[in-house]
């Protein structure tokens, strides 16, 4: 069981980027696929998330309005697509799985915010 988060970098303010999470393992609309971030000095936090079988989503409202959480189900991957970033979303960004007791994570993938 593996998940492997990709895309992240450096974007300028106002910036975008979409960030890939694969999944192996395990299919991901039987999960509840989460995106948590934690910021340099600070705990970590629930972005957003997507129900099982790509139901229902929800959003920090931090976030909410600038991003968006979306599933393929064909090739087993979630993504997050960020829009209008702020520096302060920057942050290591983690992929999530959760189906009780199962809950999986990633590596991480850093996002930086910054002109």
């Amino acid at each position: 069981v593996q998940l492997v988060e990709s895309g992240g970098g450096l974007v300028q303010p106002g910036g975008s980027l979409r960030l890939s999470c694969a999944a192996s393992g395990f299919t991901v609309s039987n999960y509840v696929m989460r995106w948590y971030r934690q910021p340099p000095g600070k705990d970590r936090e629930l972005v957003a998330f997507i129900n099982r079988g790509g139901g229902s989503t929800n959003y920090a409202d931090s976030v909410k309005g600038r991003f968006i959480i979306s599933g393929d189900n064909v090739k087993n991957l979630v993504y997050l697509q960020m829009n209008s970033l702020k520096p302060e979303d920057t942050a290591v960004y983690y992929c999530n799985a959760y189906n009780w007791p199962y809950d999986y994570w990633g590596q991480g993938t850093q996002v930086t915010v910054s002109s």
